[in-house]
C-alpha cells in the first residue's frame, strides 16, 4: 500500500471525479443512439509486487454503437524506476522513487464522420513535483469547424492561466504527435504541456481546467457527427487512419513506455489501440 500526501490525494480524487463523469457523459451518448452499452470495469493492483511500492488503477472499457472503443483509465501508483530509465525522468536522476497518480483516455469511434480522442491528465512526484497532459482530436475525416471548436475550447482553458499557454502548449502537442517516419501529424492537435512545477495550486487549477474543457467540446462534437450517414471509402479511410494511430502510440508514445517500464497493467495500457485497423 502506499501513503498519499494532502497534494497527492487531492489529485487522484479529482483524476477519479473526472473519470466518473466522463463515463457518465459518454453512456448517455449511447442511449441517445439507442444503445444499453455502458463501461466494464477492471481494477488491477501492485500490492503483490516485490519491486513496487504499491498502488493500482481501474481500467474502463465500453464498446458501444458510437463509441467503437473508449477506455478510460485511471491509477495512482509508486515504486522505483529501473536505472537508465530514471535518468529520463524529471526529478529521478539521483532518486528512482516516484508516484504517479493521473486520468487516461483514448476512444475509437464507430462512425468515421466522428473523430478518435486522446486525453491525459496526471501528478507526478519524484525529487520534483508536476502536472503534464493535454487532449488531441484524430479525426480520420477533418471537419474544419471539428478543429476550430476543439481547440477554441482549450484555449479558453489556458488563457486564465498564462497568456501564453495555449500557444506555447499547441506547438508542443504539434511537435509530439507527429510520425516522423510518415512525415504527418497524428490528427488536428490541441494541447500538450509537462514538468509544469512550483505552483501546485496553480498548476492544478490548469489541469482540472484541461479535464473540464475536453468533458464540454468532446461530447458536443461526438453528437455532432455520430448520425451522419458515411460509405465504404469512408470506413476504409479510417481504418488506414487508425493504423497510424497504433503506430505512433507503439513506438513514439511516451505514456505507453512509462506504463510498460513502470509495471503498469498491460491491458490498461494497450487499451489506446484501436479494435481495427488496416495497413495498405
Amino acid at each position: 500500500m502506499i501513503t498519499l500526501d494532502a497534494q497527492q490525494a487531492a489529485a487522484r480524487q479529482w483524476f477519479e471525479s473526472l473519470r466518473d463523469r466522463i463515463c457518465s457523459a459518454f453512456e448517455s451518448i449511447e442511449r441517445e443512439a439507442g444503445s444499453e452499452a455502458s463501461f466494464a470495469y477492471t481494477p488491477w493492483n501492485r500490492d503483490n509486487d516485490p519491486d513496487a511500492a504499491g498502488g493500482g488503477g481501474v481500467q474502463g472499457v465500453m464498446k458501444g454503437r458510437v463509441f467503437e472503443k473508449v477506455g478510460v483509465n485511471v491509477s495512482t501508483v509508486g515504486g522505483a524506476f529501473s536505472g537508465e530509465f530514471a535518468k529520463t525522468i524529471h526529478g529521478a536522476e539521483d532518486n528512482p522513487q516516484f508516484f504517479a497518480t493521473g486520468i487516461s483516455l483514448v476512444a475509437h469511434m464507430a462512425n468515421p464522420h466522428v473523430p478518435a480522442v486522446h486525453m491525459n491528465t496526471r501528478f507526478l512526484v519524484t525529487q520534483k513535483r508536476w502536472f503534464g497532459g493535454g487532449a488531441d482530436l484524430n479525426p480520420p475525416i477533418p471537419y474544419a469547424e471539428d478543429t476550430a471548436d476543439f481547440h477554441a475550447r482549450l484555449k479558453r482553458a489556458c488563457d486564465p492561466h498564462g497568456a501564453d499557454y495555449y500557444e506555447r502548449f499547441k506547438k508542443w502537442a504539434d511537435d509530439y504527435f507527429w510520425l516522423p517516419h510518415r512525415n504527418v501529424h497524428r490528427g488536428v492537435g490541441g494541447i500538450f504541456y509537462d514538468h509544469l512545477e512550483g505552483d501546485f495550486d496553480a498548476n492544478f487549477a490548469l489541469t482540472r481546467d484541461v479535464g473540464e474543457a475536453f468533458l464540454d467540446i468532446f461530447p458536443a462534437i461526438v453528437r455532432r457527427r455520430m448520425n451522419m450517414a458515411f460509405t465504404d471509402s469512408d470506413k476504409a479511410k479510417q481504418l488506414e487512419w487508425r493504423g497510424r494511430y497504433a503506430e505512433f502510440n507503439l513506438v513514439y508514445d511516451r505514456g505507453t513506455l512509462f506504463g510498460l517500464k513502470t509495471g503498469g497493467n498491460i491491458d490498461a495500457i494497450l487499451m489506446s489501440l484501436p479494435p481495427v485497423a488496416t495497413w495498405s
